[in-house]
């Protein structure tokens, strides 16, 4: 048994309201379950609440046992003082205020319907052996139901990647340009150099990029140089040399610091993501885009972003990796893989801040977008595909990876859809 039962039945009503008997016998009619607090203090706030004939107004808290406040230190804290009814699964003492006044208590098990009893049992019962607790029954859920919550979950998730961008500006002083800056860099480096890129941008000052992006040989040397992929002496290779002079160059005039702490790391990764070549496709996108937010904020349609990322490195990289070693020729355009993962994580969360702080509703466009990209492949998607779940783009797969994270693997079931249907079934 855990509280958040207590919760979903008091929440969805699924009790009678009125003629409640108390523990003391005291006759209890709920006017308002209120408001679920998710944050500290009581759980539900603006409850009203009639006892014996008496409206109260107040908070209402919940225990599976009422001994629970104690252990919880309720009865010293002032949040709590403000608390009408304790609402709880067992009784097993009596529990007062600060003031010595006591608390109305409400035993729950005593008017809980035994069909969702059940079906909570059945859904926490193979939460050890089964991928999710509702690995049996996921698949039979209502597919309007399902889809909705879907993309529910899909701008949960979204709006959790909007959490970095409004952090940037605050540091930026609201340099929409600059924020973007930053978080293409880190998502240029995937997973593996995402951290470092994501340095490297944070010590360029935009003002500086936007005077040299014309400039890619000046815009590589920035880049590499604060990568400390120059500090080579490599003979014979005129690009290298010249990229090291630039940088020089850029440090004297512009004082920029010396390189990021860590170097980017090219162990394990394809010749595709070495940072080499993704440092130099970054400083070509710049070259070629002059007003690169401004173009991809107006961006409507999915097809505009890949012509605006119809970019590849440097000659020098067709055929080389690294700094001079040649290579056989290798293609370095951007993939169309590749680019979706940057919409996925950079230019869908930045639209959609960008939208709220000028007060739009760019959520349909948003939809358009995201529905235009394949579903990633991974072993959580692949997890619910053998569970009957169908996954035709990148919104549903983001959206059940938001519904994995937050809510399967923390057996939050009762604030799931899903898990609201499941408990919801007649016998």
């Amino acid at each position: 048994m855990r509280e958040d039962l207590l919760h979903f039945i008091w929440k969805y009503k699924k009790l009678q309201l009125e003629n409640l008997l108390g523990s003391k016998n005291e006759v209890i009619s709920i006017l308002d379950v209120g408001s679920h607090n998710f944050l500290s203090g009581p759980d539900f706030f603006n409850a009203k609440i009639q006892i014996d004939k008496q409206l109260w107004a107040g908070t209402v808290e919940m225990h599976i046992k009422s001994s629970d406040w104690y252990a919880h230190n309720h009865e010293i804290d002032p949040n709590y003082h403000n608390v009408i009814l304790h609402v709880v699964w067992e009784d097993d003492c009596d529990v007062f205020r600060s003031d010595n006044t006591a608390i109305p208590t409400l035993v729950l098990k005593d008017y809980i319907s035994s069909n969702i009893l059940l079906e909570y049992q059945k859904l926490f019962y193979h939460r050890e052996s089964s991928f999710i607790n509702c690995s049996n029954d996921i698949g039979n859920v209502d597919d309007f139901i399902l889809q909705n919550w879907l993309e529910v979950l899909y701008f949960e998730r979204l709006e959790k990647k909007t959490e970095l961008v409004a952090q940037l500006l605050m540091e930026s002083n609201n340099d929409w340009e600059r924020v973007f800056f930053i978080l293409l860099s880190k998502n240029f480096g995937l997973k593996i150099n995402g951290e470092i890129f994501f340095e490297i941008a944070k010590q360029l000052q935009f003002p500086m990029v936007r005077k040299i992006q014309r400039n890619t040989l000046q815009m590589e040397s920035a880049l590499y140089g604060l990568a400390g992929l120059l500090e080579d002496d490599i003979i014979g290779d005129s690009y290298y040399e010249s990229l090291k002079s630039e940088f020089h160059f850029l440090k004297a005039k512009y004082g920029l610091m010396g390189r990021a702490l860590q170097k980017p790391e090219f162990f394990k990764l394809r010749p595709s993501n070495f940072p080499t070549i993704r440092l130099s496709q970054l400083a070509n996108l710049y070259a070629l885009h002059q007003n690169l937010f401004s173009n991809i904020i107006g961006a409507k349609r999915i097809q505009d972003i890949y012509k605006v990322f119809n970019v590849t490195a440097s000659e020098y990289w067709d055929n080389h990796f690294t700094f001079g070693k040649i290579s056989k020729k290798y293609g370095t355009k951007l993939t169309k893989n590749f680019v979706d993962l940057l919409i996925i994580n950079t230019i869908l969360p930045i639209k959609l801040s960008y939208a709220m702080h000028m007060g739009r509703d760019v959520n349909e466009e948003i939809i358009n977008i995201i529905s235009g990209i394949s579903s990633e492949s991974n072993s959580i998607i692949s997890n619910f595909e053998l569970l009957k779940l169908q996954f035709p783009s990148a919104k549903e797969s983001q959206a059940v990876l938001q519904l994995y994270n937050g809510y399967c693997t923390k057996n939050k079931c009762l604030q799931c859809a899903v898990g609201h249907q499941l408990l919801n079934r007649k016998p």
